[in-house]
């Protein structure tokens, strides 16, 4: 059991992980492209931001309906990014308790 926990663990850290430098790319990637420091014309440019988009988007849609709007500033980034800290710091404390023996 004790075995079984410690993949899950990593795993789940590993995923949520690559989650953030996944944003980090995708935030830095939408803001090379609005100054017009890359082109979206290049087909790797686009291939990666497609890319980044169908993978980021479904989580940050949600965030972004409830969040107001903020004249340009998109926020929902920075938000899943204090979700999935927030997941990491009490992944373990809910799983461990659910994961101790009765009696």
């Amino acid at each position: 059991m004790q075995i079984l926990l410690t993949i899950t663990d990593f795993l789940v850290y590993f995923v949520l992980g690559l989650l953030i430098y996944l944003l980090i790319a995708y935030a830095i990637l939408s803001w090379l492209i609005a100054f017009n420091v890359v082109n979206t014309y290049n087909p790797a440019v686009r291939g990666i931001s497609t890319t980044l988009g169908r993978l980021l988007e479904p989580l940050l849609r949600p965030i972004r309906r409830i969040l107001p709007e903020m004249g340009g500033i998109d926020l929902s980034p920075m938000v899943l990014w204090l979700l999935i800290i927030l997941i990491q710091r009490l992944y373990p404390v809910v799983v461990r308790s659910l994961a101790v023996p009765a009696g």
